[in-house]
């Protein structure tokens, strides 16, 4: 495992921090805060778990009012309550589909520090099972990091393993990371 500092550029910086704040500020003042939030933990999950979803929000071919109109689709099937619904709708209209999962983390990770939790965000190849969740919190519980609210991204590029990012520290134990490491060393060597 590598443990390195780098430079912080998570889900809560610039434009995504804005857009989360607008909807966690709204959900705030309207009082549906603990519902928006279990709708954008699905949301999010139902975009971590599906490559499709993953391509549609990506597709930087699609105009506003086609986007737009699938992204209030998508939100409604999903049993998703009125100001998530426009709230999508908005990031659609403002051709943002791109950055709408950095936007949810954003809400998560202002809603955890708020809660004065730390913040990890997990990539990892394959989906987590419960267990390595409860692992895995009780290896952050061991650094130090007692109070933690996780976000988890699927990221197959990884090849295996994962990478947990808590703060500006990055431990990285993933097939790719050990890849480019050794490419690193053997380049040393020549």
């Amino acid at each position: 495992m590598t443990v390195t500092q780098v430079p912080q550029m998570g889900p809560t910086g610039g434009l995504a921090q804005r857009y989360a704040r607008a909807l966690y500020d709204y959900a705030s003042e309207q009082g549906a805060l603990s519902d928006v939030l279990a709708q954008v933990r699905g949301l999010r999950d139902a975009i971590s778990q599906s490559a499709d979803l993953r391509t549609f929000l990506a597709d930087s071919r699609l105009d506003a009012h086609r986007s737009s109109k699938v992204a209030g689709a998508l939100t409604e099937k999903l049993g998703f309550g009125d100001a998530v619904r426009r709230f999508v709708g908005v990031i659609a209209a403002n051709h943002r589909l791109a950055d709408l999962a950095s936007i949810l983390d954003g809400v998560l990770a202002l809603d955890a520090s708020l809660r004065g939790e730390t913040v990890a965000e997990i990539r990892s190849a394959q989906p987590l099972t419960d267990m390595q969740r409860s692992q895995l919190q009780g290896r952050l519980a061991e650094a130090g990091y007692s109070r933690v609210s996780m976000i988890e991204r699927t990221d197959a590029s990884l090849i295996g393993g994962m990478t947990v990012r808590v703060g500006s520290i990055l431990f990285d134990t993933s097939i790719a990371g050990r890849l480019t490491r050794l490419q690193n060393a053997m380049k040393g060597a020549a």
